[in-house]
């Protein structure tokens, strides 16, 4: 699959809640970091390796979306976003915290392999009707993320004008627009499962 992925984008502190549970600010503009498109991985309930060792693995259950035609600011993201779906933000949060204190790049904490397992895309007409949905994270059978882009710091249209201005956004870009409240560790051998519209449409068990 990261074959035919070129960047991937990911939104920061997107959610209020989530913002907040973690203790931190609210930002007044999009906080955009990247992953490697080695992170990239299909959601196929299969075991997927996370590096042990280095503290707590977080998971953050969010909605991806895909560019399929060059972006300009301005222009309705519906014009160019072809594609969604489900995906989950895996972050070292032990190494985040010391990289933050040091002001040093998220790399080390978001950019390891594996760390972003998405479902398959499905096709989307139009970024609002993506509103009409509600997503979750289920960790052995419990849910632990419920989420609406409604819910929004951002819309997927303010993420795209400020991604496309100052880094550029085109064909094989995909965008993480952010996690909603409920984030927590997974510990190995639990069995993650994304919903969309509460149909199941992916899933994996961590190991490590």
């Amino acid at each position: 699959m990261n074959s035919q992925i070129r960047n991937v984008y990911c939104v920061g502190r997107n959610y209020r809640l989530h913002a907040e549970e973690l203790g931190n600010a609210v930002p007044d503009e999009p906080m955009i970091f990247m992953k490697p498109s080695h992170a990239v991985v299909l959601m196929e309930d299969q075991e997927l390796m996370l590096p042990g060792g280095r503290g707590d693995i977080h998971y953050e259950a969010e909605l991806v979306v895909r560019i399929g035609a060059e972006h300009t600011p301005g222009m309705n993201v519906d014009v160019v976003i072809d594609a969604y779906a489900m995906g989950i933000d895996f972050t070292l949060r032990d190494v985040q915290t010391v990289i933050k204190q040091k002001g040093h790049p998220w790399t080390a904490a978001k950019g390891f392999k594996n760390s972003a397992p998405i479902s398959r895309f499905k096709p989307v007409q139009s970024v609002q009707s993506l509103a009409d949905f509600e997503f979750t994270l289920n960790k052995n059978g419990v849910e632990v993320q419920r989420g609406n882009i409604r819910d929004m710091i951002f819309t997927i249209q303010n993420i795209a004008d400020y991604v496309s201005e100052h880094y550029g956004l085109g064909p094989g870009d995909i965008i993480f627009t952010g996690t909603p409240a409920g984030v927590g560790p997974v510990e190995s051998g639990d069995r993650l499962e994304l919903t969309w519209a509460n149909e199941a449409i992916g899933s994996v068990t961590v190991r490590y």
